[in-house]
């Protein structure tokens, strides 16, 4: 399993839930959800969510399986329509923006279950991630190749169907394909899904290195909060549809109701 790292400093403004203050950043933040509501039908599943992340910075939305963590990403992402509440992405106003919106603007959604083109080869899924580009052929050559650096794993694999690789490999290509969107913001769910130890311990390194060298926000929901919190800066905790505790990722270590319903211990 992956290990979570020494704590970090608290790097978002105002006060987390249950009381913990964080110090005050001078910049707005580049994503900011305001009191989001969102409904399947008649059918509400999510209430009041409030949430920042800062560009730059590595945000992790935990919680278990249903909670909704899923359908907040997909609403960021355009693929679902609010039923309230806003979302302010570089001080624009996005509220009910269509995924391809999303896209030109910077948001790129890695979804859950890696969702490539199965009958596609591994190449073709990546270039597919650069459709809504439009700064030249050179640019997404220069971006192709520092994917396949990230995952050479890829390379060999490049005219294969990405239908026939390994679960880890898919969730590689997902991740690449992503990445030829040239995201300002990724939002990753559920990096480690289906996946063993092993491979999900070399997926949080690549994305450690993946924020490293391009300095993207990323916002990731992951189920698993020691995975979660080996990335992330600062994390939500999100039970049925809501909020119920934010902080670092030690304060959220440190916190026994956290620990007992997502470590066990």
């Amino acid at each position: 399993m992956a290990q979570v790292p020494a704590a970090k400093d608290a790097l978002a403004p105002g006060k987390a839930h249950h009381g913990t203050a964080a110090p005050q950043r001078q910049e707005s933040p580049l994503l900011k959800v305001e009191q989001l509501e969102v409904a399947y039908g008649e059918v509400q599943v999510i209430w009041g969510v409030d949430m920042e992340v800062y560009d730059r910075q590595v945000v992790a939305l935990v919680g278990s399986n249903g909670a909704g963590k899923s359908t907040i990403l997909k609403t960021i992402a355009g693929a679902l329509k609010p039923k309230a509440g806003r979302l302010i992405f570089a001080g624009q106003d996005v509220t009910g923006q269509s995924a391809a919106d999303a896209v030109r603007r910077g948001i790129v959604l890695v979804p859950e279950g890696r969702q490539l083109f199965a009958g596609m080869t591994v190449h073709e899924n990546l270039l597919m991630g650069a459709y809504a580009r439009r700064d030249g052929k050179r640019a997404i050559r220069e971006d192709l190749d520092w994917v396949y650096s990230l995952f050479p794993e890829l390379v060999r694999k490049r005219g294969q169907l990405a239908g026939t690789m390994s679960g880890g490999e898919q969730q590689m290509c997902a991740i690449g394909r992503g990445l030829m969107g040239r995201p300002r913001l990724l939002l990753l769910d559920e990096l480690s899904l289906g996946l063993a130890p092993v491979v999900v311990d070399r997926l949080v390194e690549i994305v450690t290195r993946i924020h490293r060298e391009r300095n993207l926000a990323i916002l990731l929901v992951e189920q698993d909060l020691n995975v979660a919190l080996a990335m992330a800066e600062r994390g939500y905790v999100l039970e049925t549809g809501r909020l119920v505790r934010a902080g670092t990722a030690e304060e959220l270590l440190a916190d026994e109701t956290i620990r007992t319903a997502y470590l066990g211990i």
